[in-house]
């Protein structure tokens, strides 16, 4: 959390309402959170910390805790932890204990430890309250039903770095991580509560190499665990981001390594709330996005773009892939069902993101420190229409905007909608990007050269009689032909003028291979010819990881647009 410049914490605006505002003693404040169920607010001023109830604006407990820096409700809003920063004075050498457990109810300390790294300072509870989890000195220490005087349970595994409890009902699973050291590998392995003793207590086990540090994402249902595991440098000297990896763990024992198409950076990794698939954000710019199954199969492909994030609505139903900080803000919003775009809106400069529990509602924000001008946030309807825009004064920063969280199942999912929200603020659809002409090229034609190879969104079930999708190079070839029988039919030039484009486009799905033609020899040729292309495709990728190809490599290279047009002169003759 960090700290606000208003006057008071602001309640999130929904559907454009204005917002309400508690506290007003007029102090700012520093540090706020919501229970998981919305029901109970809590902030920190510098001098108290207030806990709210949000129906009635009741001041349920203030604690005298000035110097507070972190504060998070347990899942059932039961206790309120608390932490300050660890310091030692003249009269306590050891200093004082610096993470607190509040029972909100009584408003009394149920147990004070010591916690020196904010990192992970706050126990981990299963949904039910009956587990709490701590990482102490590379052991983990469970406690149950909030009885924090006991030690209920441990797992000690020798550097134990990072954990995951799993969320929903019991019994608990916990994910760990520890990281390699002297040759050995890094691992991650999976336990159920309280199972710990034996070699072959473990769930399941998955050791890898090149990883200084761990990304771990349980799904919803707690079958399945995604492992990112990322270096600080990536030794090839290919990526400034380091190297990182995707890994994924089944409670049932299965185990793979996620293997994923483009080169580059790992963008983002986020479960579909349904917990059958997941989608990935990876690769050098423009970024690719994949949904893949529990099989670790893709099953659709966007193509490339400018995007580092993707975001579920609670639901499940839409997706949105993004692209924020330094990129420029662009939205694609999808079903995710039918693998169809709604809407593309942009929004420059966000810093924040977040759906709103109606799966209905965005709230794009631009905070402090991130950026500390032009803050404010605006309400999105799914469909690309702004509904609310609240600019911050120019001598104010705004560090954070929340939702009040609801109860699940308060919001149902609804039918998704294409046609634009109506709003008086409008859309924010981007205008086509003119690349620059200088004046001496103006009244000339325009060169159809780019930048990047684009590549479109593309189906990738297994269609219907057995055909498996085409790859790139024939779905290049594909619409060569198409746009060369469409010119010939209109009777005019090969230069065919591309429609405008329908304002809710379908996403392409692929056509069944061409048929034989009917002559062995040339059936051999698009076979070999292909095959080349192929392979060219794969010293690329290759030679764009940084990889120091052959002469002979090179030369097979420059021969591509060579076999392209001789496949393609080829497959118009059928």
């Amino acid at each position: 959390m960090g700290p606000h410049s208003l006057p008071v914490p602001p309640l999130p605006v929904q559907d454009g309402a204005p917002h309400t505002s508690v506290g007003r003693d007029g102090r700012a404040s520093k540090f706020v959170t919501f229970s998981r169920d919305g029901s109970l607010f809590a902030w920190c001023n510098g001098d108290k910390v207030s806990v709210l109830n949000v129906a009635d604006g009741r001041v349920l407990q203030s604690l005298d805790l000035p110097k507070t820096a972190c504060l998070e409700f347990s899942p059932k809003s039961s206790i309120l932890a608390t932490w300050q920063p660890y310091s030692k004075t003249q009269e306590s050498a050891q200093g004082d204990p610096n993470l607190h457990l509040w029972d909100l109810q009584t408003g009394k300390c149920l147990k004070s430890f010591y916690q020196k790294k904010m990192q992970g300072w706050c126990p981990t509870w299963s949904d039910d309250e009956s587990i709490a989890v701590r990482n102490v000195n590379n052991e983990l220490h469970f406690f149950e039903n909030n009885k924090f005087d006991t030690i209920a349970n441990k797992l000690h595994l020798q550097k134990v770095t990072e954990f995951v409890l799993s969320p929903g009902a019991q019994p608990s699973k916990v994910a760990v991580y520890v990281p390699g050291s002297k040759g050995a590998p890094s691992f991650v392995r999976l336990y159920q509560y309280p199972n710990f003793a034996g070699p072959t207590s473990a769930l399941a086990n998955k050791s890898f190499f090149k990883s200084d540090k761990v990304t771990m994402l349980w799904n919803k249902k707690a079958s399945a665990v995604l492992v990112t595991a990322s270096t600080e440098v990536d030794k090839t000297g290919a990526s400034y981001y380091g190297e990182q990896t995707l890994h994924y763990l089944a409670v049932n024992g299965e185990s793979a390594v996620v293997q994923l198409p483009k080169s580059g950076p790992i963008y983002d990794v986020v479960w579909s709330p349904g917990s059958a698939e997941f989608c990935v954000v990876y690769g050098f710019m423009p970024a690719k996005a994949t949904v893949f199954n529990l099989k670790c199969d893709p099953v659709f492909d966007f193509g490339t773009g400018p995007r580092n994030a993707a975001y579920y609505s609670p639901q499940g139903h839409i997706l949105v892939l993004a692209g924020f900080g330094n990129l420029r803000g662009q939205m694609e919003v999808w079903d995710a069902k039918r693998y169809k775009q709604i809407s593309k809106p942009q929004a420059p400069d966000s810093t924040f993101f977040s759906w709103c529990p109606d799966g209905e509602h965005i709230v794009t924000a631009t905070c402090a420190p991130r950026l500390r001008v032009g803050n404010g946030y605006k309400i999105w309807h799914y469909t690309g229409t702004v509904l609310h825009k609240s600019d911050v004064p120019s001598d104010a920063e705004l560090w954070e905007v929340l939702w009040q969280p609801c109860a699940e199942g308060v919001f149902p999912e609804k039918p998704i909608r294409y046609q634009a929200a109506p709003s008086e603020l409008g859309s924010a659809e981007p205008k086509p990007a003119q690349a620059y002409r200088p004046p001496a090229l103006r009244n000339r034609p325009a060169a159809s050269s780019k930048l990047h190879e684009e590549e479109p969104p593309q189906n990738m079930k297994q269609p219907a009689g057995g055909e498996r999708p085409l790859s790139r190079a024939a779905l290049k070839n594909q619409k060569k032909r198409e746009a060369k029988k469409a010119a010939k039919q209109e009777g005019k030039s090969d230069d065919v003028q591309d429609k405008p484009p329908d304002p809710l486009p379908a996403c392409p799905t692929p056509t069944p291979a061409a048929a034989a033609s009917g002559d062995p020899e040339t059936d051999k040729k698009i076979k070999n010819l292909r095959k080349k292309i192929k392979a060219i495709e794969q010293l690329k990728e290759q030679q764009a990881t940084g990889k120091q190809l052959e002469k002979n490599q090179i030369e097979k290279i420059q021969k591509e647009s060579q076999l392209l047009q001789e496949l393609e002169d080829l497959e118009l003759g059928l």
